[in-house]
């Protein structure tokens, strides 16, 4: 079984909007919706889970049930970071999902995740325990302490972009966000830099630069252009 472990607890300040960004419209559709549609039209997907923003939960679900996203099965809490959000989803899933199923752990806020992107994070977690969307590094990258100087530069070919998808063997995943609680490592920014702590190795998986994650007002410009050419797109191939 693959389940999508949906991100979408965070409020979203940065936007400077009214409504957390995963519920901010575009063409009429919240853009945690597009992200829903994405894993709703993956065959290899069973169902999603939600962990949510306080609040907004039968939001979501009216939505969800208006956008005819049927694998939407349960929604829960989310906590004060991506580390409480995650394990929140994962606990209670604990009764239902096998250790060797796959959880897909992807932001809300990532509506351009593709196809391909979903399958290769599966098939690389199956083959090899994770799968971590990510992509090389096209800037040049500084070491800074303070952001406004640096005089040390960090070779390229080190280095990888770390998106979500992330996709994990369900029972390592739920093993790592227990023991990272018993350690006390609470501020974990995503599973991958939880497992990281712990002295994990982690695999990559396909990435893409289209993969945006909207957190800012010029990420949402980004995304309205990029949706613009999808559909012009498609509309052509019919």
């Amino acid at each position: 079984m693959n389940i999508a472990l949906i991100l979408a607890g965070g409020s979203g300040q940065r936007t400077e909007q009214a409504v957390p960004k995963q519920f901010i419209c575009i063409d009429e559709k919240p853009i945690i919706i597009y992200t829903l549609e994405a894993f709703q039209n993956h065959p290899e997907v069973d169902g999603m889970i939600v962990s949510c923003i306080d609040g907004w939960h039968d939001v979501l679900k009216g939505y969800a049930a208006a956008a005819g996203i049927t694998k939407l099965r349960w929604v829960v809490g989310g906590g004060d970071n991506g580390q409480s959000s995650a394990r929140n989803a994962l606990l209670s899933l604990e009764n239902i999902c096998g250790q060797e199923d796959i959880v897909v752990i992807h932001d809300a806020v990532r509506p351009m995740v593709s196809k391909e992107i979903i399958t290769d994070c599966i098939e690389k977690a199956k083959k090899f325990g994770s799968g971590l969307s990510a992509i090389r590094c096209q800037e040049t990258i500084m070491r800074t302490d303070d952001g406004l100087a640096g005089c040390i530069g960090i070779d390229r070919n080190d280095i990888m972009r770390v998106q979500t998808p992330q996709a994990y063997r369900y029972g390592k995943a739920l093993w790592a966000h227990k023991e990272a609680l018993r350690r006390g490592i609470t501020d974990a920014v995503y599973t991958n830099t939880l497992m990281l702590e712990l002295g994990e190795e982690l695999h990559f998986s396909l990435g893409s630069n289209k993969n945006i994650k909207i957190t800012t007002l010029e990420d949402i410009d980004i995304f309205k252009a990029l949706s613009v050419t999808k559909r012009d797109r498609w509309l052509k191939e019919r």
